[in-house]
């Protein structure tokens, strides 16, 4: 009896680790799909049906991943996107924790804040959005929590409008509600997925050329719809992104990975196993790392790990 229940519980322990993994296409014999983001969902896009969940209900910091939300509340606010915003000098958060080449007092459109905030995740551009809206960044940051209430996010918590705080946390099942909301809003998926922007300032005139940070978005054999990447070192590396796949919009969300081109690359071995069922291999530097952040979960409750971050 006492070997009996000592089975059941090693193999209920084994459950809570094990990633998820949900029917895509019953024409197609699958394997089990390896990620090495520690935390991660797969659904298809419009149906809402599961593909893939790993830990999805783990909370932790999501770094840049917070400007999805960032996007949402700018365009829900009714602000101009035309008009010209001025460059304010960062705070505390932002000057000690990101460089910017935007020159402070100088002016840029709200739309272009917005698309640099999101493809180039430039930090100062978001804290610009949360600083022009009205009552400043303490009603913009207060209006992401009633938002994120509203989409049901209800283990999500968000302090600043870039994402380099720590105490920006939520899990992948929630940020998998965050982008079907920021994914209903094409000029979200337009402005992320942008592969090359030029900015014109004025007051001075001045221009800044910006980069995407998935670089995905520059292939030929990706149609990527929408994308958002993070990092801070809390986080891990991070990815948003939403791609046509099979002829089926596919949302991925990737919490907690080693290394810069590892989200990059759970992105790709979730397409072959959705095509092919092949369920791909990490390396091993990877899936070390993913086998060490997960020591530090289980058991943690929500209210443990909100003051932990705290």
């Amino acid at each position: 009896m006492v070997y009996k229940s000592l089975i059941v519980l090693i193999l209920a322990t084994l459950s809570f680790f094990a990633p998820t993994a949900f029917s895509a296409d019953a024409n197609v014999k699958r394997n089990d799909l390896n990620l090495a983001a520690v935390k991660a969902s797969v659904v298809e896009l419009k149906s809402g049906k599961p593909l893939f969940a790993k830990h999805d209900d783990w909370i932790a910091p999501i770094a840049s991943l917070t400007k999805l939300m960032t996007a949402l509340v700018v365009l829900e606010s009714g602000q101009s996107l035309e008009e010209w915003v001025e460059i304010p000098k960062p705070d505390r958060e932002t000057s000690k924790n990101a460089y910017s080449r935007m020159r402070i007092t100088s002016q840029l459109k709200r739309k272009d804040l917005l698309r640099i905030a999101l493809m180039s995740s430039e930090n100062l551009a978001a804290y610009t959005l949360a600083q022009s809206y009205p009552g400043g960044v303490t009603a913009f940051v207060i209006q992401m929590n009633v938002k994120a209430h509203e989409l049901g996010m209800l283990d999500s918590t968000f302090v600043d409008a870039s994402g380099l705080s720590v105490g920006n946390v939520s899990t992948a099942a929630d940020m998998i509600k965050l982008t079907k909301a920021v994914a209903a809003k094409k000029i979200i998926g337009e402005y992320s997925t942008t592969p090359v922007f030029t900015a014109r300032f004025r007051k001075p005139r001045y221009v800044l050329g910006y980069g995407n940070t998935n670089s995905l978005v520059h292939s030929s054999r990706w149609q990527v719809e929408l994308s958002k990447t993070g990092y801070i070192t809390e986080a891990g590396r991070c990815l948003v992104m939403v791609s046509k796949i099979e002829g089926k919009e596919v949302a991925m969300v990737f919490l907690d990975s080693f290394g810069k081109r590892t989200p990059l690359g759970d992105a790709g071995r979730v397409k072959r196993w959705i095509a092919t069922g092949s369920g791909g291999k990490i390396s091993g530097l990877a899936l070390q790392y993913e086998q060490d952040k997960s020591k530090h979960y289980p058991g943690l409750k929500n209210e443990k790990m909100q003051a932990q971050i705290k």
